[in-house]
């Protein structure tokens, strides 16, 4: 055979089976997305955050997380955190903007998003995390849930409690979710209802809460606590409104998207800068 021929093979065996990736470089940035097939962690230059001090009517849960995020990032023991609750009361909020705050106090863990779909992954993800011992981690996986024939639970029950690796000492993970248990309660019930045992019935999936040390849960908003982040967001960047027009725009606001919450505080509170012509 000729050498051509020899190269022509080669080459081919190359691009069947690629040479290793190299590891990736955790100082090109503070946060990363991680993307499987072919593996790979993509930096973020930017985070999409908020300050941690405009985040209003969440405060047990704003303290307890940022207790535990310090230890963690001191080197000090920490539990996962499922953030469980009323839909845009801030918690993916919170996760990143204790983050942004561990930064400014001089604390430097990696922020490094998983999507649920790519749970699968997760084993490989938290094998290049454990070889930079060096480095701390706050994995974070949002809108984590799970349906009847969802298989991905499987793969996070291993490492978060399980599994003869299990979790690295450098990682903390850090989930958000609008389910206290992570499946929706008329599925419960009805694997209750129609198991041998109903106590066994669901236990698998169920299981998987239990294995955060720290259940955080965010609730609808008063309209007092509303208000509060209205008026919070307009002192931040220095928009000056009448305090009675103020309350009768965020109400009405509040009264046409029939609910209250954070993201719609925020949501009245952009629509509100662009028609005094404040750029955020």
């Amino acid at each position: 055979m000729s050498e051509a021929a020899l190269t022509r093979i080669a080459e081919a065996l190359e691009r069947l089976a690629p040479a290793p990736a190299p590891p990736p470089d955790f100082a090109a940035a503070t946060a990363f997305v991680w993307h499987p097939d072919p593996d790979r962690l993509t930096p973020v230059g930017a985070v999409a955050r908020i300050e941690l001090g405009l985040l209003v009517g969440i405060d047990r849960a704003r303290d307890t997380l940022l207790d535990n995020s310090r230890r963690f990032a001191r080197g000090l023991p920490a539990n996962n955190a499922l953030l469980w609750g009323a839909r845009g009361m801030g918690k993916s909020s919170l996760v990143k903007a204790i983050h942004g705050q561990l930064l400014a106090e001089g604390l430097a863990p990696v922020l490094v998003e998983l999507s649920r779909e790519d749970l699968p992954s997760i084993g490989r993800l938290l094998g290049l995390m454990r070889a930079a011992p060096a480095q701390r981690f706050i994995l974070f996986c949002d809108d984590l849930s799970f349906s009847h024939d969802d298989q991905h639970y499987k793969a996070l029950k291993a490492v978060l409690d399980g599994g003869i690796e299990g979790r690295p000492a450098n990682v903390v993970f850090y989930a958000t979710s609008n389910r206290r248990h992570l499946m929706p309660r008329e599925m419960i019930e009805n694997e209750r209802s129609s198991a041998i045992s109903p106590s066994e019935a669901t236990e698998e999936k169920v299981s998987l809460s239990d294995r955060f040390g720290l259940w955080l849960g965010f609730h609808p908003c008063s309209q007092d606590d509303y208000l509060a982040m209205v008026a919070g967001y307009c002192a931040a960047q220095g928009l000056a409104v009448d305090a009675a027009t103020l309350r009768a725009e965020a109400i009405e606001w509040q009264a046409t998207r029939g609910a209250r919450s954070g993201r719609v505080a925020w949501q009245f509170f952009t629509d509100l800068a662009g028609r005094h012509g404040l750029r955020l």
